[in-house]
């Protein structure tokens, strides 16, 4: 395995600077966020290292020797929306934008791209499904003649009031993933895989490794911490953030000792990225960078 970060929580750093700080923190990759510019409808999102719409042959080469002489390998183009939104033109945008991606990784030589699968929130799982065949294999089939593999993250994007009740991404539980496989049987197609989401589901993040070992694609290293007092007050009809916050990993409840055990048992050797999401690390660039810090050294012991 090779460690690396997501470069969203550097929203304010150059493609370059990013480069040059993950390689002085001795990792030996990064997933770059890959937003339309400017667009910042939600924490994290809007961040715009490889800016894919203006990207050229001249500037993806450049920037992909940039990474090379610095040993840092770029594991993925990184874009986040909802394909499947039940607001037709955030679903358009978002689906431009991530053919937009698939080509500046193809230009790039970047063989990833991370995403959601996205989720009309108001419509039923068998609904979205549904959806899923009837929007994603354009999508899959374009990124496979450019030799681009598309991984989903299974985050149910379900925090606030705005995301209720169905969340932005349906692909969501290891029940929800078989449907999907089946619906989209391509090799290109698999996860980007992040246990955090599976804790305050009530999930078990470690069974499905070993289920789903050939659709591992890139794995997240994220902690969430559940809060018992305010879950035992709001119940799980709640909105999530009543009762979890994200945390830098070592700070929630993941054992990542299991957890890397298990990738290892199924022979996992590729990419990860820390994703930093800790609003108690947000108040200035030094805390961000401590936070960034602490997780390598943390993780270090693991990978």
């Amino acid at each position: 395995m090779k460690l690396g970060l997501l470069s969203a929580i550097l929203a304010d750093m150059s493609y370059e600077e990013v480069i040059d700080y993950v390689a002085a923190c001795g990792l030996g990759c990064v997933e770059l966020a890959a937003w339309p510019k400017g667009d910042g409808a939600r924490r994290y999102a809007g961040v715009s290292h490889v800016d894919a719409e203006r990207l050229t042959p001249a500037r993806a080469e450049e920037m992909r020797a940039y990474a090379a002489d610095r040993h840092v390998e770029i594991s993925a183009l990184g874009y986040y929306p909802n394909p499947l939104s039940a607001d037709s033109n955030v679903a358009e945008t978002a689906i431009t934008h991530l053919y937009r991606v698939i080509d500046a990784a193809q230009m790039m030589g970047v063989p990833l791209v991370t995403t959601f699968l996205g989720r009309d929130q108001y419509r039923t799982v068998a609904e979205n499904l549904e959806l899923v065949a009837e929007v994603w294999p354009p999508i899959i089939e374009y990124a496979r003649d450019h030799d681009i593999r598309i991984g989903i993250e299974n985050c149910p994007m379900l925090f606030t009031d705005d995301e209720w009740p169905g969340g932005q991404n349906i692909m969501t539980s290891p029940a929800v993933w078989r449907q999907v496989f089946d619906i989209l049987d391509y090799d290109n197609f698999g996860m980007n895989y992040d246990p955090s989401h599976f804790v305050w589901q009530m999930l078990d993040y470690l069974k499905p490794i070993y289920e789903f070992r050939d659709k591992l694609f890139l794995v997240h290293f994220k902690d969430i911490k559940l809060l018992p007092e305010r879950l035992a007050e709001v119940g799980t009809m709640a909105t999530p953030l009543s009762y979890m916050v994200p945390k830098l990993p070592g700070y929630g409840d993941i054992d990542w000792g299991r957890f890397v055990s298990a990738l290892s048992d199924v022979g996992y050797a590729g990419n990860t990225s820390i994703e930093i999401e800790d609003k108690a690390f947000e108040a200035d660039a030094t805390q961000v960078d401590a936070a960034i810090r602490h997780s390598v050294t943390y993780m270090r012991n693991f990978v």
